[in-house]
């Protein structure tokens, strides 16, 4: 497939994207974060839901040709009424999946995701040998939106009805309405770009920047998303216990970095001859990029795990505030940046707002768990220095052999014995203590 197919499958999910951004009303986050028994707001909670993605579906319906004018293209039309179907399917999900996050209930939350996950592969593989083009993608992303929709129900004995109550709404919307806002914030700062470049760069640029971020923040995003569904509800479990707050959020953050930053190292320095061996010469143009937005999302996967902390402690402003400069910061930038180095350019504007703003949220961070900054880079800073040993001596290796499947393979293999050994071997000499927190965390995970 060509990097024109996935630019427009990308404008497609902008517009949804945008919608259900300004649109959110953060009601999963208030449900989660509140200490009381939640039954009663759930009836409400799923009828705006429902609401929200019919009205979204409609919009997107009715102003696909506007979109389609914006961008340029009219091919994107037909592609986004059909992906718009997805956005509905999201939204009359049962409501009753709140619970798996809220009781930590990780093994119905990975079956829930990973069957649709599993449907959108297969499907989308499938259908590439045979169609070659954009309809793989979305006809994947709608049989994966339908398993969910039905394993939500099949997983949890929930069923919600049409009930709107105001107080009940007001409530909720006091707390969700700072998700709204920082929402907002997060989704012109992480797809600002791929707008700005779809605009300004064309479909084709718009295919190579968004497969250049999927490749290099798929697995810290992914490490983001799992973190994010255990420490949220975590957190607000332990909000009015202190240190044992401040205790999780350091255990926390070092799994992160330990699993983040070797996986980013990995991607940097492996990006040339992953693309060339398994994509082929044609999308050999992202790299750069590839290799900027890699650092960009180890940044933003370390932020993900200090603003959550912000939500459950119930100050969501906070993680608002410095979303809104990480925005800031990009608009300045994106602009003379791109002028000067294109794509590479707007990965250069991405990671420098990321990390700016980064620096302020783990501050404030380390302010609300009382401890010192010091506290704070000693988790990191293990895994970053045997991250950049990994690296250094993955790159020797490179020019050792030519290019190919299975050179990248024993590359990569090469990679992940180092970082263990090197993991295995600082601990013996550091006693940072990463091994009895990764026991004590796997033991947790299968108690759950």
């Amino acid at each position: 497939m060509a990097p024109d197919d996935f630019g427009l499958l990308g404008l497609a999910m902008l517009a949804i994207g945008a919608l259900e951004t300004f649109s959110n009303t953060g009601f999963h986050a208030a449900l989660i974060q509140k200490k009381d028994d939640i039954r009663s707001y759930l009836d409400t909670a799923w009828t705006i839901s429902a609401i929200r993605g019919i009205i979204i579906f409609l919009l997107l319906f009715i102003g696909a040709p506007l979109i389609a004018d914006f961008f340029n293209s009219d091919q994107v039309i037909l592609v986004i009424r059909v992906v718009a179907v997805i956005s509905l399917l999201s939204a009359l999900r049962n409501i009753g999946i709140v619970f798996f996050k809220k009781e930590l209930e990780f093994n119905k939350e990975f079956l829930f995701e990973m069957s649709g996950t599993l449907v959108d592969i297969t499907v989308a593989i499938a259908l590439a040998f045979i169609m070659r083009n954009v309809w793989a993608l979305v006809w994947s992303g709608l049989a994966a939106g339908l398993m969910r929709l039905f394993m939500s129900y099949f997983l949890h004995t929930y069923r919600p009805r049409v009930r709107i109550e105001k107080e009940k709404f007001f409530e909720l919307f006091g707390f969700g309405k700072w998700v709204l806002v920082s929402g907002i914030a997060y989704f012109l700062i992480t797809e600002g770009d791929d707008i700005f470049v779809g605009k300004m760069l064309g479909i084709t640029a718009l295919g190579l920047y968004q497969m250049a971020f999927l490749l290099s923040n798929m697995p810290t995003a992914e490490i983001a998303h799992v973190l994010s569904q255990v420490t949220f509800p975590f957190y607000s479990k332990l909000q009015n216990e202190l240190s044992k707050l401040r205790e999780g959020y350091f255990k926390v953050l070092q799994i992160s970095a330990f699993i983040s930053f070797p996986i980013g190292g990995s991607i940097f320095v492996l990006a040339p001859e992953f693309t060339s061996v398994c994509l082929g010469q044609k999308w050999m143009p992202m790299v750069p990029a590839m290799k900027v937005l890699v650092l960009a999302g180890c940044a933003r996967c370390i932020a993900t795990t200090s603003g959550l902390l912000f939500y459950a402690v119930g100050k969501p402003k906070i993680d608002t505030v410095f979303q809104f400069l990480c925005l800031f910061v990009l608009a300045v930038l994106i602009y003379p940046f791109s002028l000067n180095w294109g794509i590479v350019g707007i990965a250069l504007a991405v990671f420098a707002s990321t990390f700016i703003s980064n620096l302020g949220v783990s501050y404030m961070a380390v302010k609300t768990v009382d401890a010192d900054f010091a506290s704070f880079l000693k988790p990191l800073a293990i895994p970053l220095l045997n991250t950049f040993i990994t690296v250094y001596l993955v790159f020797g290796l490179k020019q050792i052999f030519a290019p190919s499947l299975w050179t990248l393979i024993l590359e990569g293999c090469a990679a992940i014995l180092l970082y263990l050994v090197l993991s295995y071997l600082s601990d013996r000499v550091f006693n940072h203590g990463f091994q009895a927190i990764l026991k004590e965390s796997m033991n947790s995970f299968q108690r759950s």
